[in-house]
């Protein structure tokens, strides 16, 4: 079950637009609307005994890894919602979210009605970002993100589509969109070969091509596969290891090209 609650949200907008007027120079900025989501396991609910949740609860927050797990449960259901409504609205600017982006993020239990307004009997809020943001960091340091989008709006370089399509082939997937994520991973593996294949000199990256050429009718028979049903659990295996692979490529010469 998933909860949405927005606060702070603008009133709606009217049948015509307003004429422009002045605006006063320094102004401070309209205060943004807040969306609360909260998912709920209605399907696995507790005990009439407060022991079990907090025994739940105790296990969910013990380590990085079992509250990356839960959170990983709940986003997925908002990223679900977020893929549905994109597709019922048609509004291809309805993206995904990522933990990272949250304001702050709590794992708790509680009863019907207290979730269903957004509370918990009892909750604790888990930093999400600490682990994930320092990865981020380090990442954003090796291949300097600022100066290349300097670059490419002073067309003095510019993002390849292989860029693009394997980005959106790692969303789908982690969003748990395997199909799209296989169909996606078919076109953005063949961009890449097309216009990576020749651009380092490096021997890891000679590699990783000959290994991606080597496995592209895989990326092909998962593509064909998602195009009738879901992918079985070798197609699957194939897609998650490709993406990976390409993701190598992109990432080494990011890095070696500063």
């Amino acid at each position: 079950m998933l909860i949405l609650e927005t606060a702070g949200a603008p009133r709606p907008a009217g049948r015509r637009r307003r004429r422009p007027r002045e605006a006063e120079s320094g102004g401070a900025p309209l205060p943004l609307p807040l969306t609360r989501a909260t998912a709920v396991r209605a399907f696995q609910p507790f005990g009439s005994s407060d022991d079990e949740a907090e025994r739940w609860l105790d296990t969910a927050t013990a380590s990085e890894e079992a509250v990356d797990e839960v959170v990983a449960e709940g986003l997925a259901l908002v990223n679900r919602a977020l893929s549905a409504a994109r597709a019922a609205s048609a509004d291809p600017y309805m993206q995904e979210r990522s933990a990272a982006g949250a304001l702050s993020v709590r794992i708790g239990y509680g009863e019907g009605e207290q979730l269903a307004e957004g509370r918990f009997a009892t909750a604790r809020e888990v930093d999400v970002r600490a682990t994930a943001g320092g990865r981020r960091r380090q990442r954003e340091e090796e291949i300097r993100p600022q100066e290349r989008v300097a670059a490419v709006l002073g067309d003095r370089d510019r993002v390849d589509a292989c860029e693009t399509l394997l980005l959106r082939a790692r969303l789908d997937l982690d969003a748990g969109n395997l199909r799209e994520a296989a169909l996606q991973l078919r076109v953005g593996l063949e961009a890449l070969l097309a216009e990576l294949r020749d651009t380092l000199a490096d021997p890891g990256h000679g590699e990783d091509m000959a290994e991606i050429d080597g496995r592209r009718t895989q990326a092909g028979e998962a593509a064909n596969m998602a195009l009738q049903r879901q992918l079985d659990p070798e197609r699957q295996r194939n897609v998650e290891e490709l993406l990976a692979l390409c993701e190598r490529v992109l990432r080494r010469r990011r890095v070696l090209r500063g």
